[in-house]
């Protein structure tokens, strides 16, 4: 079938108006409108903003509740503990003189050990006193008497006779069971600060503290003494040294310091010292140790003088000299025979070498004076194994009392 060709024409003119009327339409537009332009470029940088750096906000995460309920239990323990021995503390305060004259010139600490109103607490707080205040921890004011002192342990017991209804004697514990690294507490009057609680730890065991020179020369030692951490200053001194059930374990005595403050080395009196001591100042006023009468140059181990010395053992007592008429001297004892440089010092050798008493081992000097002062008694005869001349033998010994 064929188109017919006016139809097809119709539709070419259509088509040409309709381009026609569209390009009238666009130049309108352009007469209109004009067409947007770029700005000039400048020469100048634009400061750069530096971009904002978010906050983040760090919320710890809870503990879990069975940890914080363990630390309140801690926390609960000590505050318990605190409340129960504290009214059993007290704050001695020490005058020279009596009546309106009494001049206060120290204080320490001490604490109370049975209802009857004794008072433990340390030989050198009490020294040359002629007046002694003691204050209880309600504030009570009371003037003790010194029933008993002992230079050598460092200990002395006060009475008072009239107890304030508030004051509750100490329990005493058992200090051969203590450990490095326990958990101790002490209660005292630092720098008078009355009522002042420290915690630590036992920081070692067995130490030696040098206490008393005696008139004819003889120097002695407090063997077995306990070191801490807990912080203990100037006042401190006498008062109690505690486990964490409450029982006294230690009598705080001494610290090692070069600012006369505290440097984290504080020293207590073991208190089976106590049990052992306190018993016979109440009785007699004075306690009786027992005594050898050798002389031993302390300063190095027979550890440490073995291989320079060739020496046969590496461990006891090697005596420098013995004392004129003690039992040392009595028993047949020899002291060194020469001196010779060791260590860059003189050591006098050739003496005999204590190396056990009794059938127990001595390792040192210090092992020798513990074993005295806790398992024997003046007047008691005991053994001691010696090594003379590369040969061993044993030797009987009487002790005598320790001069003052």
């Amino acid at each position: 079938m064929r188109l017919a060709p006016c139809n097809l024409r119709h539709a070419t003119s259509d088509l040409r108006f309709w381009l026609g009327v569209g390009l009238l339409l666009l130049a309108a537009l352009a007469c209109t409108f004009s067409l947007p332009t770029l700005p000039p470029q400048s020469t100048t940088a634009m400061p750069t903003r530096a971009p904002e750096l978010a906050v983040v906000v760090a919320t710890p995460t809870p503990l879990p509740e069975s940890l914080v309920a363990e630390a309140t239990a801690e926390d609960l323990l000590l505050v318990n503990l605190y409340a129960r021995v504290n009214p059993g503390v007290v704050n001695i305060d020490v005058a020279a003189g009596t009546g309106d004259e009494a001049s206060i010139f120290g204080s320490g600490s001490g604490f109370l050990i049975d209802p009857e109103g004794h008072i433990v607490t340390n030989h050198h707080v009490v020294e040359g006193a002629d007046t002694i205040w003691v204050t209880f921890s309600d504030g009570t004011l009371r003037e003790a008497k010194v029933l008993g002192t002992d230079p050598f342990s460092d200990l002395a017991v006060l009475l008072v006779e009239d107890l304030p209804p508030s004051a509750v004697p100490l329990e005493l514990g058992d200090s051969d069971t203590l450990q490095v690294g326990q958990r101790v507490i002490a209660i005292g009057n630092p720098f008078g600060l009355q009522g002042t609680m420290t915690v630590g730890v036992v920081s070692a065991l067995g130490r030696v503290l040098p206490t008393v020179t005696t008139a004819t020369g003889g120097s002695f030692s407090n063997p077995e003494i306990i070191q801490t951490d807990a912080a203990i200053n100037p006042g401190n001194s006498g008062g109690p040294l505690l486990d964490s059930a409450g029982r006294v374990v230690g009598v705080n005595t001494a610290i090692r310091t070069t600012t006369g403050g505290n440097m984290g080395v504080g020293f207590a009196v073991p208190v089976n010292t106590v049990k052992r001591i306190v018993p016979r100042l109440i009785s007699e006023g004075t306690y009786h140790y027992p005594y050898l009468g050798i002389v031993s140059d302390n300063r190095f181990t027979l550890a440490q003088l073995a291989s320079v010395l060739d020496l046969p053992v590496n461990y006891g007592v090697l005596i420098s000299s013995v004392e004129p008429g003690t039992p040392a001297d009595r028993a047949g004892l020899r002291g060194g025979t020469q001196s010779v440089r060791a260590l860059g010092t003189t050591v006098r050798v050739g003496g005999d070498i204590i190396i056990a008493i009794d059938g127990h081992r001595v390792e040192d000097f210090n092992d020798l004076i513990a074993y005295l002062v806790r398992e024997t008694e003046v007047g008691q005869e005991v053994t001691l194994t010696v090594l003379r001349d590369g040969r061993q033998m044993e030797v009987r010994v009487k002790l005598g009392e320790r001069p003052r």
